[in-house]
Formats: structure tokens, C-alpha cells, sequence
């Protein structure tokens, strides 16, 4: 077998081509996640907290600036994208045992 048909066999396996659909519906389901987190929640986080910009924070050695609120930033943004997340899977795992 040529290196071409075992490469065109194992690319044309359901399997390779499920996970690639499913990269790309997680790429887009991302952006969503992105949207609601940065769009939705953290304004209302940004009220709650008095308008408060983590990432504004740092501190200067000599040259160097660290921007330890850029830090974060980020890591909260990624706990409460992780949150709404878990509450999306939840959901649907609710749903499906509603359904069986």
C-alpha cells in the first residue's frame, strides 16, 4: 500500500473526519462562550465590583513592567468561562436524562 491510499484511508475514517467537525463546532461554540463571558457576565461582574479593570495593574522594576493584573484578568475570565461551561453541560446532561 501506497504512503498516499494509507494516508487517504485513514483520513476518510469517521473517526478523523468526527474530530474534525467537532474542532470545528468548538472553535465556533467558543467564540459564543468568549461572547457571553466578555460581553455579558463581565459587565456585570465590572458592576458589582465598581467598575473595577484588573488589567491596569502592574508594577514597575527598573525597564521592566509586570503586569500582574493582566494575570488576573485572565484568570478570571477563564473561571468563569469554565463555570458557564460546566452549567451548559449540566444543562444538556438535564436534558438528556429528561429525555431517556
Amino acid at each position: 500500500m501506497s504512503l498516499g491510499s494509507e494516508f487517504k484511508e485513514f483520513a476518510m475514517r469517521g473517526s478523523v473526519i468526527d474530530l474534525a467537525v467537532g474542532v470545528i463546532i468548538g472553535a465556533a461554540f467558543g467564540k459564543i462562550v468568549d461572547s457571553l463571558v466578555n460581553d455579558i457576565i463581565m459587565p456585570i461582574v465590572g458592576i458589582l465590583i465598581g467598575g473595577y479593570d484588573f488589567s491596569k495593574l502592574s508594577y514597575k522594576i527598573g525597564e521592566a513592567e509586570i503586569k500582574y493584573g493582566n494575570f488576573i484578568q485572565i484568570t478570571l475570565d477563564f473561571l468563569f468561562i469554565a463555570f458557564v461551561l460546566f452549567m451548559i453541560i449540566k444543562a444538556m446532561n438535564k436534558m438528556k436524562r429528561n429525555q431517556a
